[in-house]
């Protein structure tokens, strides 16, 4: 079993263990929604065979169409025109990154790594998205889309070349690649972001909840909670006063 199979099944168990909620939250998705995304991954992964295009160009569904749908989904969602900039950009550097590693730092034979090359491009992928995508949407679209990216980066450099290299979006080692990087690097914005918001004193969505796929602010809210708060202690302090003062009078009596 691959590397991005495995991980697909532990963060399918930490789900339904009900951890992760803050993270799926941030990425705006149920719990159903998320195991069905998982799934669907595998399910299509393993029994459905790649789709060719051309002779030279084919598509996993689970390595390539469901992440880069979820992708684009959460590209929609994003907040605000900042987020999805940085998305964009971070897609693109680790689109770049990931390609300049496998071109001129990993040894043309693979077998001479240690580890598998569909998991060192993750990693470096992982990196740059975070750095570059900060959010946990942002780190998981430039995540998954850097990995197209590259792809698409080697597939134009083959067609300039006259190179007959088949290009296969998602499929063989690219399922690991894609699910790897967009799974670490929403990790990593969670871990990092976390310390982050710690070290400032509070999220900046301190004043927000999660409601039917968007963060509601509660700011008005609580300024109205505290507002009832401070007219009934109003109330309750007129009414002391107002009983002292009729107990004065009816002393004086």
């Amino acid at each position: 079993m691959s590397g991005g199979m495995i991980l697909l099944i532990v963060v399918t168990v930490l789900i339904l263990m009900g951890l992760g909620h803050r993270v799926l939250d941030r990425l705006r998705l149920s719990d159903k929604a998320a195991l069905a995304i998982l799934v669907a991954i595998v399910i299509s992964t393993i029994f459905i065979p790649d789709i060719k295009l051309t002779d030279n160009i084919s598509f996993n569904i689970g390595g390539f169409v469901i992440p880069v749908g979820l992708a684009v989904y959460l590209f929609i969602k994003a907040d605000t025109g900042k987020e999805k900039i940085r998305s964009v950009v971070g897609a693109i550097a680790a689109g770049i990154a990931i390609y300049l590693v496998q071109r001129f730092v990993l040894p043309a034979e693979p077998e001479r790594l240690p580890i598998d090359p569909n998991h060192v491009y993750p990693i470096v992928g992982a990196i740059v998205a975070y750095a570059l995508g900060r959010s946990r949407r942002g780190a998981f679209i430039a995540g998954v889309i850097g990995v197209v990216i590259s792809d698409l980066i080697q597939l134009i450099l083959n067609s300039i070349n006259n190179i007959p290299v088949p290009t296969n979006f998602g499929g063989a080692g690219g399922v690991d690649t894609t699910v790897i990087t967009g799974i670490l690097a929403v990790l990593m914005a969670e871990v990092f972001g976390e310390l982050r918001e710690r070290l400032q004193g509070g999220t900046e969505k301190k004043h927000m909840h999660f409601d039917k796929g968007h963060f509601v602010s509660t700011l008005g809210e609580d300024q109205e909670k505290d507002k009832e708060q401070a007219d009934r202690g109003t109330d309750i302090k007129n009414k002391t006063e107002s009983n002292e003062t009729g107990g004065d009078i009816d002393e004086k009596k």
